[in-house]
């Protein structure tokens, strides 16, 4: 009872967030990447039927299957059920499902940090996290950072809970031939379904090759079976025996795992408990995995941390929850099934060297993504975080590394698996990303999932005050600066910039603002006001983003259209880029959308 009554005030603080999530909801514009990552997520969503009916998937890298899309599906069936409950913009659907699976990622938080921290401090950790409004900005329309930051998050948490109550995995089973029977079975099982499953793409290009020797006279076990060879294509006859590849090995692996299950069942009871156990941490593991290639780090973690505490006595459940976590991330992420082991490295290649070719504006200058100074993250990081931030984690790492080296034990901090968690998760990463420089761009949304750590460590500052009221009144002032300004931006939190430069004033023409066009959304409210029925609008830009929000009647193109000479209409134009000083320069700007004065998009009338 006294657990349940310490988590009713994160409860009562997450609840509150997601009303006033509701509330604020509208007058958010569409994310640059939204459209094509709705697209792809049919496609996967698709593949399921077209892989069970013919053997393929349809889904290409230039059709984003580099980038796993387990959410993708995730927020598309979401969508699909509000659609019919909230008469609310369908961007809007999919902005609220993203905002919620945000507040699920800040639970876990949470639920992370009051292993290490005191209630209060953990409650401040947590708020001081949310209340970010570059996070809380990206939480509506970011489809891919956000939601992988919220499943890191809740594979770690239950990752964590699951090692905390680990009991060791072995068959105790005093019949000799019983164990020896389980132990060869479960081997047999292991090798041969990830033996048939990593051959895939394997077995698909031996059968073709002996469709094609057959068709051309050659004597093998194709010929031997097939008739009318020359009735039908190649490509027809290998689809039609790389089903029947498909539809064997599923009834083997079902046989096999339904068999495994009932021996363990029926001999080994306790095994299957901690298998059990393993499993909703380990599918959290293999979904986050399929959000982005990065999952695994998770799974670095958790490993780290369970031998720290629990010893070479974990192995057996690491290696479990290393096989569940594939068999997940395979399942929900179509791409990979015709071809597991290429199309995986395939994509960890694609991924780890991601070719943006846009130009990158930081501190008044334009690079290429790949050639970004050694400061970009740490000069964004102290620009676009809230000023007490640093000031508290400069003070909670020095607290932390001291405890690390005090020998007493202190039962709220395990001080030496919290030091390791910090350095491994945070301080190691981050230094990679600033000595390496892989392809980084719209300032740090790719990091989000290592940035936590840096708020566990301000927790440890906000530990030191022992007083609860005074506690808590250094919670509400250190909260105040994102609460201010996120009210003053909105709905363009994102681009928050803080007093050290001046704020959003400050970046202005110096750092990126409005890099996914948001601003959009507003510009295309007003010409939906001041527009004559038919205009046309040419949007330069990312028009996909102004077409969701635009009347039903104006004609929106991506492009000048020659047929417009002469004829009367509009021009929106994000200001990135330098955008506005090349097209229709001249024009009279009738609308500039704009937050604390700084323009982001403007309407011209030629």
């Amino acid at each position: 009872m006294q657990k349940i009554k310490q988590k009713y005030p994160i409860t009562i603080l997450l609840a509150l967030s997601f009303l006033i999530g509701i509330v604020i909801l509208p007058g958010r514009g569409e994310g640059w990447d939204e459209f094509k990552l709705h697209k792809y997520a049919t496609l996967s969503l698709n593949a399921y039927q077209t892989w069970a009916l013919q053997g393929k998937t349809n889904i290409t890298l230039d059709d984003l299957g580099g980038y796993g899309p387990s959410f993708l599906m995730l927020d598309e069936l979401g969508a699909h059920l509000l659609r019919s409950i909230f008469p609310i913009h369908e961007v809007d659907i999919y902005h609220l499902i993203n905002f919620i699976v945000y507040l699920v990622g800040i639970w876990a938080f949470y639920d992370i940090s009051a292993r290490w921290l005191p209630r209060t401090s953990a409650i401040g950790a947590t708020l001081l996290l949310m209340t970010q409004p570059v996070f809380w900005g990206h939480a509506y329309m970011n489809s891919k950072d956000i939601p992988f930051f919220a499943f890191f998050l809740l594979s770690l948490a239950f990752s964590f809970r699951m090692v905390d109550a680990y009991k060791p995995i072995h068959l105790d089973i005093p019949n000799d031939r019983i164990r020896r029977t389980l132990a060869l079975l479960t081997t047999l099982w292991l090798v041969s379904v990830f033996g048939l499953f990593a051959t895939t793409g394997f077995v698909h290009a031996t059968i073709a090759d002996l469709v094609q020797a057959a068709i051309s006279g050659k004597t093998n076990i194709i010929s031997m079976v097939a008739s009318h060879l020359n009735s039908a294509s190649t490509d027809i006859y290998t689809q039609k025996f790389f089903m029947l590849f498909l539809r064997m090995r599923a009834i083997y692996i079902l046989t096999l795992t339904a068999l495994s299950l009932y021996l363990y069942c029926r001999h080994s009871r306790p095994t299957l408990r901690a298998v059990l156990a393993i499993i909703l941490p380990a599918a959290l593991l293999g979904f986050t995995t399929s959000i982005r290639i990065l999952g695994p780090f998770a799974g670095l973690i958790v490993t780290a941390y369970a031998l720290r505490t629990q010893g070479k006595k974990s192995i057996p459940g690491l290696m479990i929850y290393a096989v569940i976590g594939i068999m997940v991330m395979y399942l929900t992420w179509p791409y990979l099934w015709e071809n597991p082991v290429g199309h995986f490295f395939e994509s960890l290649k694609l991924m780890s060297s991601y070719p943006w070719n846009g130009l990158v504006l930081f501190n008044g200058q334009r690079y290429a993504s790949t050639e970004l100074p050694y400061s970009y993250l740490p000069v964004l990081l102290g620009i676009q975080l809230t000023e007490p931030i640093w000031v508290l984690f400069l003070i909670g790492f020095v607290l932390t590394i001291i405890k690390y080296r005090d020998n007493k034990t202190d039962e709220t901090y395990n001080k030496r698996t919290f030091f390791e968690l910090i350095i491994l998760w945070f301080v190691i990463p981050i230094l990679g990303f600033i000595v390496f420089r892989p392809t980084l761009y719209d300032n740090f949304r790719q990091i989000f999932f290592i940035m936590p750590p840096i708020f566990l460590v301000a927790g440890v500052a906000l530990s030191k005050i022992k007083q609860p009221v005074w506690q808590v009144a250094l919670v509400v002032l250190v909260l105040l600066p994102g609460i201010v300004a996120g009210s003053q931006l909105y709905p363009y939190e994102y681009i928050y910039y803080n007093h050290l430069i001046g704020g959003v004033k400050g970046a202005h023409e110096r750092f990126e603002l409005d890099y996914w066009g948001t601003s959009y959304r507003e510009a295309a409210g007003y010409v939906n006001k001041i527009a004559p029925a038919n205009s046309s609008v040419w949007v330069e830009g990312p028009a996909h983003l102004f077409g969701p929000f635009a009347r039903v009647d104006l004609k929106v193109l991506d492009a000048f259209d020659p047929s417009l000479t002469g004829r009367e209409y509009y021009v929106v134009i994000l200001l990135r880029h330098e955008l506005e000083k090349i097209i229709v320069p001249d024009a009279e700007t009738i609308y500039t959308v704009s937050i604390d004065g700084v323009p982001l998009a403007i309407v011209k009338k030629p």
